[in-house]
């Protein structure tokens, strides 16, 4: 079960409650809590880079406090830490379109996407793969081997097809007709002349 506890820890991205635990791994919640308290004093004791701290009324792992000069280094350099929504849609466009210029993706998105671009970059998910023939010759952008590696993927064959995340036109006409309708009703009341 303590192997179970771990992985389930492992992908949780808050702290998961004794009770969801034992849900999960099928057991009683005072066998997760003994066992949780079990592997905290393993994990301290051997002196890890990781505690499993109980917070929030859960368990999560997180970075032990001895560690937090190397942890506030690699943060400070940019390497830490999550992709923003942002972000994530823009890698989304490159993965999608490459090549794909930087004005392409700002297009396609509707908005700057210069800061977004340098950090994923940054952290190596895409980088200059050619550039456009003729005056100013722009930067084309694709997808890193870091990219595929950290998505499991083995190629970009393997992305899902684009189709799974778009609605059917029919479903489109619909949401919009419904829009309409409670724009309309929501509008400034008529004038009673």
């Amino acid at each position: 079960m303590a192997a179970a506890l771990e992985a389930v820890l492992l992908l949780a991205d808050e702290p998961l409650s004794p009770q969801v635990l034992a849900a999960v791994v099928q057991t009683s919640t005072e066998q997760v809590l003994a066992t949780c308290d079990a592997l905290a004093a393993e994990y301290e004791s051997q002196g890890r880079g990781f505690v499993l701290a109980r917070v929030a009324g859960g368990y999560r792992y997180q970075t032990a406090p001895s560690q937090d000069v190397y942890v506030e280094r690699f943060v400070r350099e940019g390497h830490g830490g999550r992709l923003s929504a942002a972000a994530l849609e823009t890698l989304a466009v490159v993965a999608y379109k490459q090549p794909v210029s930087r004005h392409q993706v700002a297009e396609i998105r509707g908005v700057n996407v210069d800061g977004v671009m340098r950090t994923l970059r940054r952290r190596g998910y895409i980088d200059e793969i050619a550039r456009l023939p003729g005056p100013g010759q722009a930067v084309l952008y694709g997808t890193t081997s870091q990219f595929l590696e950290h998505l499991g993927l083995d190629s970009l064959d393997e992305l899902p097809p684009l189709g799974e995340f778009v609605p059917d036109p029919h479903a489109v006409e619909a949401m919009e007709r419904r829009l309409r309708v409670v724009s309309d009703t929501d509008g400034p009341d008529p004038d009673p002349d």
